[in-house]
C-alpha cells in the first residue's frame, strides 16, 4: 500500500504534464483508448464512488454548521459559469452541439481537482470540498435544468434522460460510497489512501476516451474557436469567483477556496453526457477544459502559495525587526 500511495503521491505532483502527454498521445494514437469509449459513465462512477467514501458525518454537519459560505460559493458557481458559457457563445458566434458542449461543462458540478489545487494553494479545502459535496448533490437538478434554460436553443435538451443519468452516475456511487463508509469505517479507511491515484487513473482513461474519440475533430477549423472560449471560461471564472469571494467579505483561505470552485468544472461529467446524449462536437470544449483547467488551476495554486509565503516570510522579517 505504501508504493501505491507513493506512486499517487508522485502522479499528483505530475499530473498536469502526465494529463498533456496522455490526450497528446491518445491524439496521434486513438486506438489506444477507444475500448474506453462505452465505458466513461462506469469511470465517473467509480470517481464519485471514491468521493462518497471519503465523505464522513462531520463533512456534511460542517455544511449545516456553516452553511452561508458552502451556499453562496455553490450559487455563485451554478451562477456565473453558465452564464460566462453563455456570453461567450455570443461573442463568439457558436452554434450547434459546439455552443451545447460550452453551455454543458458550464453546467456542471464543481471539478473533483479543484480540492487539490486549494491544498497547494494553502486555501480552506474543508470548504472547498464542502461546496464541491453540495455542488455535486444538486447536479441532477441543476445540470438539466441549466441546460434547458440556455442551450435548448441550440440542440435539443432530453430532461428526463439526463436527470435520471445524471443520478445514476452522480448520486448512487456518492450514497453507495457514504453507506460503505460508514458500515465499514476501519476497512474502508485503509483503502482510502490508494483513492486518488484510483480516481487520477480514472480521469486520465476518460480523457484518453474523449480525445480518441473525437481525434478527427479537435483542431478542424470548426471547432478553431474551442480553445480559447474553453480557456476564457475557466480564467473569467477563477475572477468572478475571486470577486464575489471579495464581495462577501471572506478570508483569503475562503477566496482561493472559492476561487477554485468557481473556475474549476467537473468536465469528465460533462464529456460522458455529451457522448451518450449529443453530438461528438459536444464533447470537445469538456475533453479541452479537462486539460486546461488543470493547467491553469496548477499555475494558478503553486503562484498563490509562493506569494501567501513570500507575504508570510516578510511579515516575520518585520517582526523580528521590532523586536
Amino acid at each position: 500500500m505504501e508504493k501505491v500511495e507513493a506512486f499517487g503521491k508522485w502522479l499528483s505532483r505530475w499530473f498536469t504534464v502526465v494529463v498533456i502527454v496522455w490526450a497528446a498521445f491518445n491524439y496521434f494514437v486513438p486506438q489506444t483508448s477507444t475500448w474506453v469509449v462505452p465505458n466513461t459513465s462506469y469511470l465517473l462512477g467509480i470517481i464519485l464512488f471514491g468521493m462518497g467514501l471519503t465523505l464522513r458525518g462531520e463533512d456534511f454537519a460542517r455544511i449545516l454548521k456553516r452553511p452561508l459560505p458552502v451556499i453562496l460559493g455553490t450559487v455563485a458557481h451554478y451562477v456565473i459559469m453558465p452564464l460566462i458559457a453563455v456570453a461567450l457563445c455570443a461573442i463568439f458566434h457558436l452554434q450547434g452541439a459546439t455552443a451545447a458542449g460550452v453551455i454543458l461543462v458550464g453546467s456542471c458540478p464543481s471539478g473533483t481537482s479543484s480540492s487539490v489545487m486549494a491544498y497547494l494553494a494553502g486555501g480552506d479545502v474543508a470548504l472547498d470540498v464542502s461546496i464541491e459535496t453540495l455542488s455535486t448533490l444538486l447536479a441532477p437538478l441543476a445540470l438539466p435544468g441549466l441546460l434547458l434554460l440556455y442551450a435548448g436553443k441550440y440542440v435539443p435538451i432530453p430532461t428526463q434522460s439526463l436527470f435520471l443519468s445524471t443520478v445514476k452516475i452522480v448520486l448512487v456511487p456518492i450514497i453507495l460510497g457514504v453507506v460503505i463508509h460508514t458500515l465499514f469505517r476501519k476497512q474502508v479507511d485503509m483503502v482510502t489512501r490508494a483513492l486518488p491515484l484510483i480516481s487520477q487513473v480514472a480521469i486520465l482513461l476518460i480523457i484518453g476516451a474523449v480525445v480518441s474519440a473525437n481525434h478527427a475533430n479537435l483542431f478542424t477549423a470548426a471547432t478553431a474557436l474551442v480553445i480559447p472560449v474553453v480557456m476564457l471560461h475557466n480564467l473569467s471564472g477563477y475572477a468572478l469567483g475571486l470577486g464575489f469571494s471579495f464581495l462577501i467579505r471572506l478570508k483569503e483561505p475562503q477566496r482561493k477556496a472559492i476561487t477554485f470552485e468557481v473556475g474549476m468544472q467537473d468536465s469528465s461529467l460533462g464529456a460522458t453526457l455529451a457522448m451518450a446524449y449529443f453530438a461528438p462536437a459536444a464533447a470537445i470544449p469538456s475533453t479541452i477544459f479537462s486539460i486546461w483547467h488543470n493547467i491553469s488551476g496548477s499555475v494558478l495554486s503553486s503562484w498563490w502559495r509562493g506569494h501567501s509565503e513570500k507575504k508570510a516570510a516578510t511579515a516575520q522579517v518585520g517582526t523580528a525587526a521590532v523586536h
